[in-house]
């Protein structure tokens, strides 16, 4: 009777799982207050245990002829991703004094794909993302990459939100 209740205790009790603190954190940006706020989180946190950061930025090939009302052309294409380079760089020099960072990476595609891609391949121990919060309607019609990354990311996942955003 007592190798049994020590088999179904076994069950239930898992051994005892040792927090590994990050040594490379990927944190994607749409450049949006909510994803500003994650790299501030991101970049403290790196600082404090001595780790990498990583920047992704996900143009979304589709999503720019919407911005713009326009079809995507190649001068368009180019546009936006030197924009998007630039808000890279300027976002990573603005904190370069605080934490040590790997090349900015800016890919295109679907952002919930390129994410995922990045995080295996860089080895990943954390994701620090901006999450808007949204909720009913807008959540539908929007769909939520923070809560796609969440599910699939092969390493934990940290959501933040700006303060008043909502």
């Amino acid at each position: 009777m007592r190798e049994t209740t020590r088999e179904a205790l076994a069950w239930f009790v898992k051994p005892h799982v040792v927090m590994k603190l990050p040594k490379t954190i990927l944190v994607p940006t749409d450049f949006g207050e909510s994803a500003t706020a994650a790299l501030d989180y991101a970049v403290e946190l790196a600082a404090k245990v001595d780790a990498k950061v990583h920047v992704l930025n996900a143009v979304g090939i589709q999503l720019i002829g919407a911005d713009y009302g326009m079809a995507v052309t190649p001068d368009l294409l180019t546009m936006a991703y030197d924009a998007n380079q630039t808000a890279l760089d300027r976002a990573i020099a603005e904190r370069a004094t605080r934490c040590p960072f790997g090349p900015a990476l800016l890919e295109t595609g679907d952002p919930r794909d390129l994410i995922v891609q990045a995080a295996t391949k860089l080895g990943a121990d954390l994701i620090v993302m901006g999450t808007h919060g949204r909720r009913g309607l807008r959540r539908l019609l929007l769909g939520s990459v923070a809560e796609s990354i969440a599910r699939t990311a092969p390493c934990p996942v940290l959501l933040v939100r700006a303060e008043g955003v909502s």
